[in-house]
């Protein structure tokens, strides 16, 4: 296995371990978990969950959960477990798979049976035509086949018990792509929430947010700031990245 560096997420409340080279977690998951809209006791699942960010996050918020990561790599899979049992998150599984396909495992659906109160990922942002990195777990984190988003979505959707959730951090560029799939999904209720660098610049980061057999509208959220002018988090950012405060709206 490739060294690993020991940080923190959510200012020191959760310990984090991750490959020093290749992919690197950023802000996406911690964003992605604060949204979730679990309560406690419920059963969550995360597509890509690479070393465990957004699970560890949103346990961390959210008590008694019961959790299942999903992740193509098997190293990073491994590293995912070794974190669960490192935050002492007993609850929390990893399986080593690769979406659409989904294990065998008894937290999942069965023939007619739906367990998961709420799904949630972070996929690949860039497509094939993008350049290849040389090291394997980046570009497994960076790279999806083209039209692979649908099978995600659709993949994840279909594991959700009624009026569930389905959450993706996204670019902006992929949010038309994303709206498509859910409602070809049986997502409705779609809430888009962005995320801008600093006051007055063009969002990047958006989550987008279906509910299962919803009829209900599409939302615009009003969004959140990162960034002070000189680079420095907002107070609303530190209170989600830091403090682990829920993304409400």
């Amino acid at each position: 296995m490739d060294p690993v560096t020991t940080g923190h997420l959510l200012g020191g409340k959760v310990v984090y371990r991750q490959f020093s080279t290749g992919n690197r977690t950023g802000l996406e998951p911690v964003l992605m978990a604060a949204f979730v809209p679990a309560r406690p006791g419920q059963t969550v699942m995360e597509g890509g969950c690479g070393a465990g960010a957004g699970l560890l996050c949103l346990s961390n918020r959210v008590p008694r959960l019961t959790g299942i990561g999903l992740e193509h790599d098997g190293a990073t899979a491994a590293l995912a477990g070794h974190n669960f049992m490192l935050n002492h998150r007993h609850d929390l599984h990893v399986r080593h798979a690769t979406l659409p396909a989904l294990p065998d495992d008894p937290l999942l659906s069965g023939p007619g049976v739906r367990r998961i109160d709420h799904a949630f990922a972070n996929p690949p942002w860039h497509g094939q035509e993008s350049s290849a990195s040389p090291h394997t777990q980046r570009d497994l984190a960076r790279r999806l086949p083209t039209g692979a988003l649908g099978g995600w979505v659709r993949a994840l959707a279909a594991q959700l018990r009624h009026h569930g959730t389905l959450t993706m951090a996204l670019p902006a560029s992929l949010l038309a792509a994303c709206c498509t799939a859910m409602e070809s999904a049986q997502l409705g209720r779609i809430r888009v929430l962005p995320f801008w660098p600093r006051a007055g610049q063009a969002a990047r980061i958006m989550l987008v947010q279906g509910r299962a057999n919803s009829r209900a509208g599409s939302e615009m959220l009003p969004g959140l700031v990162l960034h002070e002018a000189d680079g420095r988090f907002t107070p609303a950012a530190r209170a989600i990245l830091e403090q682990g405060m829920p993304l409400t709206a």
